[in-house]
């Protein structure tokens, strides 16, 4: 891999860019490097978001929430990767569904059990449905990243032109 693409400021920008500019844009196409890149940026921003959560007394909802909101930018990225394969880009649903819908129960059983039995063990109300679905979202987003490491098709194909590799940002003249 091309040491300029561990470079924090370009990470930081495309992070930046994906959820500002394309929060969930599924047309187009998107190089590897920019989607690992936005994929790392999505993991420490989720870890900070559990850290300082587990600091409250609220455990993980912190991180529920901000992984909640990340995962639609994250699969329209995923789409506009998938689709740089030459495949389409609504296979990221397989893995995105579930992953949802896990966030979504963990998120409602921690806030019900919260309102009714006080802050404590929230997240075991849901645990059992929560396992499950989260088996099928982890088996689903396997599949969908291996999708995503493969090579994009050299030049145009039905879903654009190739994607240009993300450049360091520039430093502006003072």
């Amino acid at each position: 891999m091309d040491p300029k693409y561990l470079d924090p400021q370009l990470i930081i920008e495309i992070f930046r860019k994906n959820v500002s500019a394309h929060y969930y844009d599924t047309k187009g196409r998107v190089s590897r490097p920019e989607f690992w890149m936005f994929v790392a940026g999505c993991v420490v921003v989720g870890l900070a978001a559990s850290i300082v959560g587990s600091i409250f007394a609220y455990g993980g909802l912190l991180g529920a929430v901000v992984q909640l909101l990340l995962l639609l930018p994250l699969a329209g990225l995923g789409a506009r990767r998938i689709q740089d394969t030459g495949k389409s880009g609504t296979l990221v649903w397989l893995a995105a569904l579930p992953i949802g819908l896990n966030l979504i129960l963990t998120i409602w059983g921690y806030v019900a059990w919260t309102a009714a039995y006080g802050w404590s063990g929230g997240y075991y109300f849901w645990y059992g449905p929560s396992g499950l679905i989260g088996l099928v979202g982890l088996v689903a987003g396997i599949y969908v990243a291996y999708l995503c490491a493969q090579p994009g098709t050299a030049g145009p194909n039905a879903f654009g032109p190739e994607p240009s590799k993300p450049e360091a940002p520039t430093a502006k003249p003072a």
